[in-house]
């Protein structure tokens, strides 16, 4: 049996700016099987979001193998993977300009 899936730290403020800039979230991260944390809806297009938690070690900043073999199978456009608020936005096209609140 498959144990739940973590939530990375940053997770909650990355998909609250998203939505703050109009962009609807689905976070996906239970799904597994390496599909991505985030699907994206903004702008008339759509964008998968692997979140990756800047505060942890190293390592755990690395695609897990089946994220990999998820990313090189994914015939649409690239999984961005993010850690930030600001890699967010400008994998979904935005630049960033400042702090939202």
């Amino acid at each position: 049996m498959r144990r739940a899936a973590a939530v990375d730290a940053n997770q909650k403020e990355i998909v609250a700016a998203l939505r703050q800039i109009g962009a609807m979230v689905i976070p996906c991260h239970a799904v597994g099987q390496g599909f991505p944390d985030l699907v994206v809806g903004y702008a008339g297009d759509t964008f998968m979001l692997e979140v990756k938690d800047p505060s942890q070690p190293k390592h755990r900043h690395e695609l897990t193998p089946a994220q990999k073999l998820f990313h090189l199978a994914w015939p649409g456009k690239p999984i961005a993977k993010v850690f930030t608020v600001r890699e967010a936005l400008e994998a979904v096209g935005i630049e960033f300009r400042g702090v939202i609140s």
